[in-house]
């Protein structure tokens, strides 16, 4: 199980990192989408080409960071019953959806995904509009994002079969922010260096009395 736990924070690493990032993408969609609306008003003429990479943009942003919404468990519950039941009955319920459902989902995606990517590669297959990008780095995303999607899922998993068996945390927590953490790791490192230094004051002789 601790070799599965290992993998599991493994995989919650790789989509933290993919999170941190992907917000640029939204920056670099926004910044390109203001400076084209002041190139069409002030010299007007457009390019397609800057019109489609921002879209291009928003759908990596959208599906790579899957994953990281998962870890996050941000994604849109109906948890109208599921709220009622007990916390094992909610880890079960998850426990189903990710092996049975998820799992499922995002195969299937690759397996008919897969193929098309490669053959848009292949082809060099370009927009049809005049100016447009070439299509196969939109078309990218979709495995990419729904493997991270699946490792997510899988990660999750272990988490709620380790938590059933006594050997990990609650999954259904919202994760802390990692600024608190931050925050608590400093002050525990100060309570830790600060207990030596009060021992010794303790342990120092009272002065005498003149």
């Amino acid at each position: 199980m601790q070799a599965l736990l290992k993998f599991s924070r493994a995989i919650d690493w790789l989509n933290a990192q993919v999170g941190k990032y992907v917000i640029w993408l939204i920056f670099a969609a926004t910044l390109i989408s203001a400076g084209n609306a002041v190139v069409r008003k002030l010299f007007n003429t457009s390019s397609n080409g800057l019109l489609e990479i921002q879209w291009y943009l928003f759908a990596w942003a959208f599906l790579a960071a899957a994953g990281y919404t998962l870890l996050h468990r941000e994604h849109v519950r109906i948890d109208v019953l599921n709220s009622r039941l007990s916390k094992r009955a909610q880890v079960w319920i998850d426990i189903i959806g990710f092996a049975f459902f998820l799992t499922p989902l995002c195969l299937v995606v690759l397996y008919l995904g897969v193929p098309v990517v490669l053959e848009k590669m292949q082809s060099g297959e370009m927009s049809g509009n005049p100016g447009g990008l070439i299509r196969w780095p939109v078309w990218l995303a979709l495995p990419v994002s729904f493997t991270l999607l699946l490792l997510q899922g899988w990660s999750e998993l272990i988490k709620r079969v380790a938590f059933l068996r006594g050997q990990g945390p609650d999954p259904m927590g919202r994760l802390p922010d990692a600024q608190h953490e931050e925050a608590l790791a400093q002050a525990l490192r100060a309570e830790q260096e600060a207990a030596p230094a009060a021992a010794v004051t303790s342990d120092a002789p009272a002065p005498r009395a003149s």
